[in-house]
């Protein structure tokens, strides 16, 4: 069984390299952020995690940026209308580049041509959202986008699509883009170095467009460790620090120099189970003999989900910061339905479920999980590994840094296949409801469509195929809602995909940087100003 290592409140070996920094980089006006997780690539089209987005939202604009509560507001496009539900027509503010070139409606149709061919990105870049869709440039500054079908999200898709200039990008590789040679965007902040794993530099372009962020630079440190995050905090290594550790917060509130922002999250924590393969990697019989996939058989899947204490995990391994979950999104949010509630804990009816489907002693599984990718994680893992070893289901659990897990999730096994069987991570942290997490990790897995992009169970269900279909053409935002909810509905029913619980998001920082929380999870430095 895994043990969890808990780390010294004040890891000085690990804060050495912010005193490192060059002296001229110690400035009044500059912003130190601790983030979890580790940026991946530079390159804005490569992968759409938090990690990598916090970046490419400072450096890079969209046509349209999301907002705290992550709907779509102009970007680069000042305006845009609906001319029929094929076609949407676009106009492009007055703005440029960081290299003073204007941004033109001939870099929008190259970033798009540029987002489909992206090689090698574990969850398959931005191709979900930009299949069949064409930019056809009017002019300079005007440009429409056809779709081959009605398509109603076309705003909140497009909201974390960075525009890249043609001049600068056009045969570049990730390489040129991690490297600065052409990390040229229209953000409010120019890119200055990554050195991987240990920092990204920027610094503000005060030639930006829209309104100009306060600090004049930001050096962002990526520290996986929760405990060293909030030491960098406490010791005034850093001005910000994200995803404060629950066991903190109290601690931190009553702290006069610290400031805790906190707010609901749209981040669910969810559980992918192998259900395409008729014997799966990491499930064994007790004895450690090959068994058929039982993770195939929905009523598997219903004992493990009935296994998990939602509300016990709430209150003390999340110590309150999560809410129990019995769908997808949060109520209020577009799809949620009304009638689903959080998934009892029943493991008397996890065990006869279990009896039912042929497995009356249960089973043994290894269980994988992100390490101190997402709040509590670790812990999250564990208490769940106990309570399936309750009901009969010998759990051994392994986690793993995030950037590892999602590799070996996604493309770690035979033939680029997913290596794990039981996996647990979290989403989903761009704009849209419901109808996001159902078409990324539950909807058939298509490539060429970007369908199922993270659906790293391959779960695969014709009826919730046609409702997410009819979901993503269905203009009427009425109908839109009702048919994503029975979308919902469907999807638990079958139990596609275990969701646990909804996160709450929280930063902390220190002296006059005051942090506003937002809905999702990506800390943009833009988001920090002084008081």
């Amino acid at each position: 069984m895994h043990k969890l290592v808990r780390y010294p409140v004040y890891a000085a070996a690990l804060l050495v390299g912010f005193a490192s920094l060059p002296a001229a980089q110690a400035q009044e006006d500059q912003l130190r952020i601790a983030y979890i997780g580790g940026t991946t690539s530079i390159d804005p089209h490569f992968h759409s995690d938090t990690s990598n987005l916090a970046i490419s939202r400072a450096v890079f604009d969209g046509l349209v940026n999301p907002d705290e509560n992550t709907r779509p507001i102009p970007g680069l496009a000042e305006s845009w209308e609906i001319i029929d539900p094929r076609t949407w027509e676009f106009t492009l503010r007055e703005a440029t580049f960081h290299d003073g070139m204007p941004v033109t409606s001939d870099d929008v149709a190259f970033s798009f041509e540029r987002g489909m061919d992206v090689e090698d990105s574990p969850s398959g870049g931005f191709r979900r959202v930009l299949q069949d869709k064409t930019v056809k440039v009017v002019s300079d500054r005007v440009f429409r986008i056809e779709t081959e079908e009605p398509a109603p999200t076309l705003l909140e898709d497009l909201s974390n699509f960075a525009i890249v200039s043609r001049k600068h990008s056009e045969g570049a590789t990730r390489e040129d883009f991690n490297a600065g040679r052409v990390t040229i965007g229209t953000g409010p902040y120019k890119f200055v170095e990554w050195i991987p794993g240990d920092r990204v530099v920027l610094e503000r372009f005060d030639d930006y467009w829209g309104e100009k962020p306060d600090f004049a630079r930001v050096v962002m440190r990526p520290f996986e460790s929760g405990p060293t995050r909030v030491a960098a905090l406490l010791s005034g290594d850093v001005d910000a620090i994200d995803q404060v550790p629950t066991t903190d917060q109290a601690m931190l509130r009553e702290n006069p120099d610290i400031h805790v922002a906190q707010t609901p999250s749209k981040r669910i924590m969810y559980i992918h189970m192998d259900s395409y393969r008729e014997e799966t990697p990491h499930v064994t019989a007790h004895d450690g003999s090959a068994i058929d996939n039982p993770l195939r058989d929905n009523r598997v899947r219903w004992a493990l989900a009935l296994a998990i204490d939602r509300p016990s995990i709430a209150e003390f391994v999340m110590e309150g910061a999560a809410v129990p979950a019995g769908q997808y999104a949060p109520l209020g949010m577009e799809g949620a339905s009304e009638t689903l509630e959080p998934i009892p804990f029943d493991p008397d009816r996890a065990k006869a479920l279990l009896a039912e489907a042929g497995y009356p002693d249960g089973f043994k599984l290894t269980f994988h999980s992100t390490g101190q990718r997402y709040p509590n994680d670790v812990q999250l893992a564990e208490a769940i590994s106990q309570m399936w070893s309750r009901i009969g289901v010998d759990t051994t659990l392994e986690t793993m840094p995030g950037a590892v897990f999602f590799r070996r999730g996604s493309t770690g096994g035979p033939d680029g296949t997913p290596e794990f069987s039981v996996m647990m991570a979290g989403c989903c942290a761009s704009p849209g409801g419901a109808i996001t997490p159902l078409n990324v990790l539950m909807g058939t897995r298509d490539p060429d469509s970007g369908r199922g992009s993270a659906n790293r169970g391959r779960y695969s269900n014709p009826e919730l195929d046609e409702l997410i279909g009819q979901a993503l053409t269905e203009m009427d935002d009425v109908k839109r809602d009702a048919i994503i909810q029975r979308a919902s509905e469907v999807a638990v029913a079958d139990m596609a995909v275990i969701p646990v619980h909804f996160l709450l998001n929280t930063w902390a920082s220190r002296g006059d940087v005051v942090w506003q929380a937002t809905l999702d999870d990506t800390t943009v430095p833009t988001r920090a100003t002084k008081k």
